[in-house]
């Protein structure tokens, strides 16, 4: 066949072959009806049309731009948060407000979607009419970018067949249609896998680019799933795929932080999950341990040295937050302040991994969200309440105490506490009307419920501070608390803050004030530290009191936020 024509330096596309094969084929055919046939062959619009795509779609795999960062926003904030430091400099507070400008904000947010988006091109599913009881073997060819495929397979133990074990909710094999759980795969690119084990198979996916085809027999035709509502849930814990050896694949895991929210997109696996970052661009879902599954591996990490709390010693007791005070001679002859029905020991059963949660916004009108500090003694809770009701006393307000000791002359009903008779007070405590309670000198002293709903129905932020195995008590849909954990920095800066403060001990006990001791310190962080192990799945918000004007900043910014902006707070608080 003489070599077609093309111009200098041009080399001819499929398509221009297709085109100029009948005139360069013309002087070699005899026969009038094979002309005929050629020419009808080669001119189908199907035929054109196909290699046009082809084209195409060749075209595409060579020349498609590649993003050079899909994080821009999150690059310029870290940015912003490095630059404050050099804040003085002209230029570098000329760039900070550039950045922070919400056109540029929108512009990298945009930026980065685009990034993540996958443009490549959806295959057709399979034709419906196929005979199901066909044993067929399908061809399909998916092109690959950047991200994983999105799907996990496994061995059969019986036959040694390699089976799709999964499909990742929105990954690039759950956007095809073309892979199904159960398929058994038998190529990968034209290399057979039957003698090969998973890792070895899932190395070769993730050493190709472009255009994988994969040589399958379909599994067992799966009924139409049906659209499960949505369901977010908040990580009560850390979780790093790469470090966990149970997870059937880690390249699949999803990495999430406590605090995350999470979108579950599929719960067919009753040990692994899938899901997604809330807010977050990439479309595919990762496996993440269910609720059950982390809770037993949870409940067997946990030795019975993992329940300090049932030491009821004074001594162990003596770090916990005193409301009134009690000074180190009282605490040796006096009862713990505060005694609870639920001990601690029960509190510390509670395994910790995900917690149903769902968008609040505090309507106009609403009553405020309960604002509950929780910190070791000495911490700085009582001066950061203090500062909040100087700064706009007509809406902060504390509660009001209520005590069984008699009225002192100089005292009002309802000022400095609810007096009521020491009868009255043990009925009250029997019928649970108490958030904490305690004895001191013989005289019971609490806070109660219907005194922070008092608060509350003024339309004011009532601010409490409580010990942290009350929380479930106040954890209720009335209250919607917003819990604070306050806590203290490292002994070094506890020295130099706090060198010249004094702990006040004793409600009642005009000027017991002394000065914080070395033992003061210790026992503030290692309380400090108990509290965030045990109860930090409870904490929205971890203030550190370094500074306290920078504290008191950030708790007055965090209190706005969430009275004004979307919140997740459990499930349970948004049903009418």
């Amino acid at each position: 066949m003489p070599a077609l024509a093309t111009g200098a330096g041009h080399e001819p596309g499929l398509y221009e072959l297709l085109a100029a094969l009948p005139s360069q084929l013309q002087p070699h055919i005899r026969r009038p009806e094979d002309n005929t046939f050629l020419q009808d062959m080669l001119g189908q619009k199907g035929l054109h049309s196909l290699v046009k795509i082809h084209e195409r779609l060749q075209h595409y795999e060579v020349s498609k731009p590649i993003p050079v960062l899909e994080g821009a926003a999150a690059l310029a904030h870290e940015l912003s948060e490095q630059l404050e430091k050099k804040s003085e400099d002209r230029d570098v507070k000329e760039l900070l407000n550039l950045l922070a400008k919400p056109h540029v904000k929108s512009l990298l947010s945009v930026h980065d979607t685009v990034a993540l988006k996958s443009y490549d091109p959806e295959l057709p599913p399979l034709p419906e009419d196929l005979d199901d009881d066909e044993d067929s073997v399908k061809i399909i060819r998916l092109v690959k970018n950047k991200e994983p495929l999105g799907a996990t397979i496994r061995k059969d133990e019986h036959t040694g067949a390699i089976l799709v074990a999964r499909i990742m909710r929105g990954g690039a094999a759950d956007r095809s249609g073309l892979i199904h759980v159960g398929d058994e795969l038998k190529e990968v690119n034209g290399i057979p896998v039957d003698d090969k084990k998973p890792e070895e198979i899932i190395h070769i996916l993730a050493q190709s680019q472009g255009a994988i085809t994969f040589k399958v027999i379909p599994g067992m035709k799966e009924e139409p799933s049906i659209k499960e509502p949505k369901v977010f849930l908040k990580a009560l814990f850390d979780f790093d795929p790469q470090d966990d050896k149970a997870i059937p694949c880690r390249e699949a895991g999803l990495a999430f932080k406590k605090g995350s929210i999470l979108q579950i997109m599929s719960q067919d696996d009753p040990t692994w999950w899938q899901a997604k970052l809330e807010g977050h661009a990439n479309p595919r879902a990762g496996l993440i341990p269910s609720k059950q599954f982390q809770e037993r591996r949870f409940a067997l990490r946990r030795p019975a040295a993992a329940f300090p709390v049932q030491r009821t010693s004074s001594k162990r007791l003596s770090g916990f937050r005193r409301s009134f005070r009690l000074s180190r001679r009282d605490k040796k002859t006096n009862k713990s302040m505060y005694e609870s029905k639920k001990s601690d020991l029960y509190d510390t059963a509670d395994v910790p991994t995900y917690e149903e949660v769902a968008p609040y916004r505090r309507p106009s009108g609403a009553r405020h969200r309960l604002v509950v500090l929780v910190g070791p003694t000495g911490v700085g809770m009582n001066e950061l309440k203090r500062k909040l009701l100087i700064s706009d006393p007509q809406h902060f307000s504390v509660t009001i105490p209520h005590t069984s000791r008699p009225k002192k002359n100089y005292e009002s009903e309802g000022v400095e506490y609810h007096f009521i008779s020491k009868q009255l007070f043990e009925t009250d405590i029997h019928n649970n009307k108490f958030i904490e309670y305690g004895e001191y000198k013989g005289n019971y002293y609490g806070t109660s419920l219907d005194a922070v709903r008092s608060v509350l129905s003024k339309n004011k932020v009532c601010l409490l501070d409580v010990q942290p195995h009350t929380l479930k008590l106040l954890r209720v849909a009335e209250f919607k608390p917003f819990v604070v954990f306050v806590k203290p920095p490292t002994i070094e800066r506890l020295r130099e803050t706090r060198k010249n403060g004094k702990i006040i001990s004793g409600k009642d006990d005009k000027g017991s004030a002394k000065p914080f001791t070395e033992e003061d310190f210790e026992e503030m962080v290692s309380m400090a530290q108990m509290m965030e192990s045990q109860y930090g799945h409870l904490f929205e918000k971890v203030l550190v009191n370094d500074d306290l004007s920078a504290a008191f900043s950030e708790l007055r910014l965090a209190l706005k936020n969430v009275e004004t902006e979307t919140q997740w707070v459990p499930v349970s608080w948004t049903y009418s």
